[in-house]
């Protein structure tokens, strides 16, 4: 559904020169410099598939969303979105596509949420039938009745990614890239918009690439992810891959009844490091080396388990190791 072979953007910068006489030189001889914002990214996302585009800032990420949506044209490479170039074929790109930007909106601000969803349903010439169907399907998704005759500008910042999420679904695209979409939202509205992307993704099928720095969004939205550095692919994968791939430590904390006597170290290849405190024993250990089971069947030589969990290494961490 969406294919990136050698994609690449480079930004020519002009360069100003120090004090006066620098900038006066550069209104008669200009010198530029080179950014390259994206090089060499190739991947290939398949129909129904949540991608999670992840990176430090700068990364290009971005940029890649803007090439794939046809705003910017690559340098190098080639770009394919269900079946069709950004580039070359955009009146059919736009059609089957829908694009969001956590931090600009595509809504008129001036304008109620009503007005802005009628003008887009002229410019995509949607039918009557159809478009109040849609506005049914995405007011029982996201609430939009409570403000649907508001100005846009007086909208908070969680109605306003409502009202842009189904302005850039209410042409109905199978694919829809998300730049951003829950930054600066409380819990209660990252939470209704992560509900929304599941439903349309695992009901409706639509393809989705997301961009983010909520490793929450990370976790419980993608499949898979894609993660990009200095403007290449460090990553390509499933969470499991990644956590494997960085090999922190998976944490078991076992509460005892009474204070544990720990008389000696695990005897496994796999244990990095037993912290105890008080009734409470922590056991680092690298999951690929020495399992659960194995680590349970000894740890009750020590004392009287009363409570067991095993923690998993936080996005977040991992994330910050790969960068």
């Amino acid at each position: 559904m969406i294919e990136a072979y050698g994609l690449g953007k480079t930004f020519r910068l002009t360069k100003s020169g120090k004090g006066m006489f620098g900038a006066a030189k550069a209104l008669f001889s200009r010198a530029y410099t080179e950014v390259k914002a994206v090089e060499q990214v190739s991947f290939q996302i398949k129909e129904g598939e949540f991608v999670g585009y992840i990176g430090p800032n700068g990364a290009g990420k971005s940029t890649t969303i803007k090439m794939l949506a046809g705003i910017l044209h690559p340098s190098r490479g080639e770009v394919k979105v269900a079946g069709y170039s950004p580039q070359e074929q955009r009146k059919e790109v736009a059609k089957r596509i829908g694009v969001v930007f956590g931090q600009r909106t595509q809504l008129w601000w001036d304008l109620p949420v009503r007005d802005s969803l009628e003008i887009l349903q002229a410019m995509y010439r949607i039918d009557d039938a159809f478009y109040r169907q849609a506005l049914l399907r995405y007011d029982d998704l996201l609430d939009l009745q409570e403000f649907m005759d508001t100005p846009v500008r007086k909208l908070s910042l969680g109605q306003r990614m409502r009202a842009d999420l189904a302005a850039a679904l209410l042409h109905n695209p199978p694919v829809i890239f998300l730049d951003e979409p829950t930054i600066g939202l409380d819990v209660v509205a990252k939470k209704k918009i992560r509900e929304f992307l599941q439903q349309i993704n695992r009901v409706e099928k639509k393809t989705i690439l997301l961009t983010t720095h909520d490793m929450d969004d990370i976790e419980q939205l993608c499949e898979r992810i894609i993660l990009i550095n200095h403007g290449k692919v460090v990553l390509d994968g499933t969470l499991r891959q990644l956590r494997e791939q960085i090999g922190l430590p998976s944490v078991m904390v076992i509460e005892y009844r009474d204070e544990p006597s720990v008389r000696d170290a695990l005897p496994w290849q796999g244990v990095e490091k037993v912290e105890q405190e008080g009734n409470q024993l922590k056991i680092h250990f690298d999951k690929t080396k020495l399992s659960a089971p194995q680590i349970l069947a000894e740890i009750g030589r020590w004392g009287e388990p009363v409570d067991i969990q095993i923690k998993e290494p936080e996005m977040e961490d991992i994330i910050r190791m790969m960068y």
